[in-house]
């Protein structure tokens, strides 16, 4: 019985040892067919109003994960996040209404996704494939225990599973396409958002956005703030491109 017993604890250890050698440790890098055949889906997903519709319930994901990191990096305390099926979605913080808190608070929205993609792309461009899908999972499930609806939980859920699933289970290949997946529409959804809010506000839609309350917060004109949101995502495609295709 003591020898089974430390067989097992034996195999268990090399098992995590494995494990941890694989997050740690870097892949061989992609094809290059691989990486511009990802892009492309991604650039679909994101163009493609019917893909757009689906897959932009997880830049919502990124967004209002941006919104409770923020809040929590900064003293206030976060109540909650609410995910809906139409892919709007909501963050509740309190503390002072006012203040540089506040106001990084409102500004991580936007900036989440194409930050977490250059992110993302540093990390492939450096081989390390798997710790990206790992962090993934553990932003995920952090961001789980914040949210406060059903379909906020099924959504984040899901999404979490896939990356668990494909980082455990997974070859080395079909780890880099999801990867390269993941990161290249997170750089390439950082825009259309932006995009469709400057549209939504020009039209007198949009009152209470980010922007908007960003204006009444600083008193900067909400349009600068949508200019930040725009700059900050295209550089972020431009270097981040740059290092997925680096070869």
């Amino acid at each position: 019985m003591v020898e089974t017993a430390a067989g097992t604890a034996a195999t268990v250890g090399r098992g995590i040892g494995d494990a941890w050698s694989r997050v740690t440790g870097t892949q061989p890098d992609p094809p290059a067919w691989l990486v511009l055949a990802t892009g492309a889906v991604a650039l679909a997903a994101v163009l493609a109003p019917p893909l757009w519709r689906v897959s932009r319930a997880v830049v919502t994901i990124a967004h209002e994960g941006g919104h409770g990191l923020t809040a929590l990096l900064t003293g206030r305390r976060l109540s909650g996040i609410r995910l809906h099926s139409d892919t709007s979605g909501l963050t509740v913080s309190s503390g002072r209404p006012t203040g540089a808190g506040m106001v990084l608070t409102a500004a991580a929205g936007y900036l989440a996704p194409p930050l977490l993609g250059l992110g993302g792309a540093a990390l492939l461009a450096s081989g390390h494939v798997t710790a990206l899908l790992w962090t993934a999972t553990a932003l995920l499930a952090g961001l789980l225990v914040m949210v406060r609806n059903a379909f906020g939980v099924l959504t984040v859920v899901a999404t979490g599973a896939a990356f668990l699933l494909v980082s455990w289970y997974a070859g080395d290949r079909v780890q880099a396409a999801f990867a390269y997946l993941g990161v290249w529409f997170l750089l390439l959804s950082g825009v259309r958002p932006v995009v469709e809010l400057q549209r939504k506000r020009r039209h007198g839609g949009a009152p209470d956005s980010d922007a908007d309350q960003l204006g009444r917060l600083t008193g900067v004109a909400p349009v600068l703030w949508v200019g930040l949101f725009l700059v900050t995502a295209l550089a972020g495609l431009l270097a981040g491109a740059g290092w997925l295709t680096a070869r």
